[in-house]
């Protein structure tokens, strides 16, 4: 009689197991990834150009999924975030990087760098990747620098010819030390803010102006809200394509390789989108009403600045600093 109920055991069993839904060979994991600026954005081209190469690169078990316009945050949120492991992976400006990574800020300073070409062999080069280094022990891994580009004054009370016309003007900035300080010596009223409410801010008359790259400037379609810009170039502003090391853990040694790769796709496609829209934004934006100012004495913004820069050499150290000038 045991024979029978074993057979009875086994074909239950064997049943249960074919009730059973099939587990893939290789399940695929959704990575989520927010920026703040839209999808059409020198931003928006690079994280899409990364979800692409993830999912090719990594054979389909990863996909990356792309948040736009701080769909889930602003900035200092998206990083707060990485850092709990609420979310994978965000493009950001460094403006609330120095939060979390203090040596981030000495590329922050004004008229720091001299040309496109300096900057991206500053942060393709030693410097840039040494500091790179400085993320993982803050629960964040860089995977790359990117760029938002030269940033430019805009504002809806009169034309910046000269620092002076700076003067009383509230203008937006990042929540970011360096930029209050040299903004303090134009005799600018500093109102530190998330990006996610500038535009609501202008329109409202909270601020005068902000300062932004052209990039951003097009993408978040400033010329609806600010009549003047001035192309002043006074900082350079990088960008970095982060990931919550908790997720990086996880990864293989070659998936990691995967996403180093990826993240490289995608500062080319970044470099690439801000190029174009350096040749095409002031061009567009005039058409679009805005008063520009294109012929601007640099030397003078650096004259006002000069009491900032002395102490900027001694919080970074002056070898530092002209460490990242004279970078050839």
């Amino acid at each position: 009689m045991r024979i029978p109920r074993l057979l009875c055991t086994l074909t239950l069993a064997c049943a249960a197991a074919l009730a059973l839904p099939a587990t893939p060979a290789s399940a695929q994991t959704t990575l989520k990834m927010n920026i703040s600026v839209s999808q059409n954005s020198h931003y928006g081209v690079a994280v899409d150009a990364f979800a692409r190469e993830v999912e090719a690169r990594t054979g389909g078990r990863y996909k990356v999924q792309n948040f736009y316009s701080g769909a889930l945050g602003a900035e200092r949120e998206s990083i707060e975030a990485l850092q709990v492991g609420t979310l994978d992976l965000t493009m950001t400006s460094t403006g609330p990087v120095p939060n979390f990574v203090p040596e981030v800020s000495i590329l922050d300073i004004p008229f720091l760098m001299r040309d496109y070409p300096h900057a991206r062999s500053v942060l393709d080069g030693p410097i840039g990747q040494d500091m790179l280094g400085k993320f993982p022990a803050k629960g964040i891994v860089a995977l790359a620098w990117g760029e938002n580009g030269f940033r430019h004054m805009t504002n809806s009370k009169r034309p910046v010819n000269a620092p002076d016309d700076l003067k009383g003007l509230k203008m937006r900035t990042m929540e970011n030390p360096v930029h209050i300080q040299a903004y303090k010596q134009f005799g600018i009223i500093p109102t530190p803010m998330a990006f996610t409410e500038v535009f609501t801010a202008l329109q409202q008359g909270t601020v005068d102006g902000q300062e932004n790259p052209l990039s951003v400037i097009s993408a978040a379609k400033f010329e609806q809200v600010q009549k003047y810009m001035t192309l002043t170039g006074h900082v350079y502003s990088p960008a970095l394509i982060l990931m919550s090391k908790a997720q990086w853990d996880k990864l293989s040694a070659p998936d990691k390789e995967a996403f180093l790769a990826a993240a490289k796709e995608a500062v080319k496609a970044n470099r690439a989108r801000i190029d174009e829209d350096e040749r095409r934004a002031v061009a567009d934006l005039r058409s679009k009403g805005m008063i520009i100012v294109e012929n601007v004495d640099k030397a003078k913004f650096q004259a006002t600045l000069a009491p900032t820069f002395v102490e900027f050499g001694k919080k970074f150290g002056q070898d530092n600093i002209d460490r990242i000038k004279n970078y050839k």
